[in-house]
């Protein structure tokens, strides 16, 4: 008696199409691997336009025509942004980012505990504007103007930060650890810092979402912000910060579980703060070596001159 194999591929088109729609970004890709045929079907671009809609619902209000346009693929973007970014510190950064890109589009989304809370998207001048070259890299996602409240912990919210550069063929970029690597306190306002950071070239692209947390229980999103500061604590010019990001953008990206990934950038993060902590105290001991120095030379010349004029 003849026996038949029935397989996967054999379902309909549109049904295998359907269920591959309910996969995430990781099981998606496996999924291309197996055959020709559900590669085939996994590289369609609207199944993973939708998934990107879905990871990041700010990307709907950055640019609604942005994973529609044929220069901007969507399976790239995700591939771009969902895994962190990795380039060694000491990498040459002129050297691997010879073009600056000349626009950036942050697609901004907090969670709390899986959920969606809130969404923004910035486009701001990149390399076509001599004051962002020159100043301070910053981006605000949130002002005190406008914000969001709800009840909720500061300690569990999750901040996705993509940075996209829509004029270089939709390269991409996460930027946030996704989970808190600290919470602080303001000194002044007491209100709740929780801080998400990624290191990369000997720099830290630091996400703060800052809060208010009120007697009713609720806490209220006043800012977000992200910046960029060096190995001694300075803040990075635009001009530093977009050579750092076309670097990244172009360079690898870190494998393994989502999980452990948000725990080596929380180790990263631990890494920065204690060397720019050593080298802080360094300085400090250097200055104060130095000020000693120049207490004794001025001690002995003080000294020289009254012994001379005794002596006279």
């Amino acid at each position: 008696m003849a026996t038949t194999t029935t397989t996967v591929e054999d379902l309909p088109a549109d049904v295998l199409a359907c269920a591959l729609r309910r996969l995430d970004g990781r099981s998606l890709a496996a999924a291309s691997c197996a055959t020709a045929g559900l590669r085939a079907l996994a590289a369609d671009p609207d199944t993973w336009r939708a998934l990107c809609l879905v990871r990041w619902p700010s990307l709907l209000a950055a640019r609604p025509d942005l994973l529609s346009s044929s220069a901007v693929s969507p399976q790239r973007l995700f591939a771009d942004a969902f895994p962190f970014p990795s380039i060694s510190d000491a990498a040459p950064l002129a050297a691997e980012a010879p073009e600056l890109p000349a626009e950036l589009v942050s697609a901004v989304d907090v969670y709390y505990r899986g959920a969606p809370l809130l969404s923004r998207a910035i486009e701001t001048p990149a390399s076509s504007s001599s004051w962002f070259l020159s100043s301070p890299f910053r981006v605000d996602a949130v002002e005190s103007k406008s914000p969001s409240a709800a009840a909720m912990a500061p300690a569990d919210l999750e901040l996705s930060w993509i940075i996209i550069d829509p004029r270089g063929g939709g390269r991409a970029l996460n930027v946030s650890s996704r989970r808190p690597v600290a919470v602080d306190r303001h000194w002044y306002t007491g209100e709740a810092l929780v801080r998400y950071a990624v290191v990369l070239g000997g720099c830290k692209f630091e996400a703060t979402v800052t809060c208010s947390e009120e007697e009713t229980g609720t806490a209220t999103i006043r800012e977000i912000s992200l910046a960029v500061e060096d190995a001694d604590g300075a803040a990075v010019s635009g001009e530093g910060a977009l050579r750092l990001l076309a670097a990244a953008m172009a360079g690898p990206r870190r494998g393994g579980d989502e999980e452990e990934a948000a725990a080596a950038a929380k180790r990263r993060y631990e890494e920065f703060v204690r060397s720019k902590r050593g080298r802080k105290e360094s300085k400090a001991r250097k200055e104060v070596l130095v000020d000693l120095c120049c207490s004794a030379v001025s001690a002995v010349a003080v000294l020289s001159f009254i012994a001379a004029v005794v002596l006279r």
